[in-house]
């Protein structure tokens, strides 16, 4: 895997973030679309990385997921959107198995994980970065970092990927020693990518990364994903910033009440006049 800076991904976002900044208001529920749900076809194409088939997970006896389809190609960046309580983060937490799927399946690789451990998952490669950051603030940056690579028993590995993170983002070198509870939450926000990095990720799962942060802020969050993507590692990102996801995304999906509504590239979902209507507020 190769963690050098890009320096066309500046000029790439720039041209991006231009067509979607500022951001529209953050809708908490926004007028339903009821729009037929879409699925894709069955995908035999082996650079499917994750493969997801009428998922269904319960809160006790309340659903969050409803027959959720959806695939994530090698290599790509796939956006999830939606409003607050669509279902989107209970997508993610089933995907890592912290929450239980009650019906259906999840493949990763072509291998059924539906059942599989957490920490199971988290050796196979699939690395999330949580909603809310949820760094361990007592502890130094470096110790922050050097538990992202926890599965790793290779010392020499482990200190070349924490070389390359300080290297990707210079402000975690500069913060090295300091407690990860006195970054900003932006510097906590790209300290949390950088620690899901050092599982070496096939999957990576971005839950909300600009959640709470400045536009300036979001603006480097995201110029980091559009580098990471051209690094060719899969990401799977829910946000509910939608027009910077649909901006930057392969392909994209949008959730609502726990059911996969729409799907498509991330330029046909941007530039859907309902999409627009419901969720960019256009």
């Amino acid at each position: 895997m190769r963690w050098r800076r890009h320096g066309g991904a500046r000029a790439e976002f720039s041209a991006l973030i231009s067509r979607v900044i500022p951001p529209a208001p953050v809708v908490s529920a926004p007028a339903e679309i009821r729009l037929a749900p879409q699925t894709l076809a069955p995908d035999a194409n082996p650079t499917t990385v994750l493969e997801i088939r009428q998922l269904y997970s319960h809160y006790g006896r309340i659903a969050a997921l409803h027959g959720v389809d959806l695939l994530v190609r090698r290599g790509k960046l796939v956006a999830l959107v939606g409003a607050n309580g669509a279902g989107k983060t209970t997508l993610l937490r089933t995907i890592s198995g912290v929450q239980r799927a009650t019906g259906g399946s999840i493949r990763f690789e072509g291998r059924d994980i539906t059942r599989l451990r957490p920490d199971k998952r988290v050796r196979l490669g699939i690395c999330q970065v949580p909603e809310g950051r949820q760094v361990f603030g007592p502890l130094s940056v470096a110790d922050n970092l050097r538990l992202g690579a926890f599965t790793s028993s290779d010392d020499r590995a482990v200190a070349k990927d924490l070389r390359r993170m300080y290297e990707m983002f210079p402000v975690l070198k500069q913060k090295a020693h300091e407690p990860a509870g006195t970054l900003s939450g932006g510097q906590q926000q790209v300290l949390a990518i950088a620690r899901a990095l050092m599982g070496r990720p096939r999957l990576l799962l971005l839950d909300e990364p600009s959640m709470g942060l400045a536009p300036m802020l979001v603006e480097e969050i995201f110029r980091a994903i559009v580098e990471l993507r051209q690094q060719s590692i899969t990401i799977l990102l829910v946000e509910q910033n939608a027009h910077c996801a649909l901006a930057i995304a392969d392909d994209a999906y949008v959730m609502e009440t726990g059911k996969i509504v729409m799907s498509g590239s991330g330029q046909e979902l941007l530039a859907d006049e309902r999409v627009r209507e419901a969720y960019l507020g256009l």
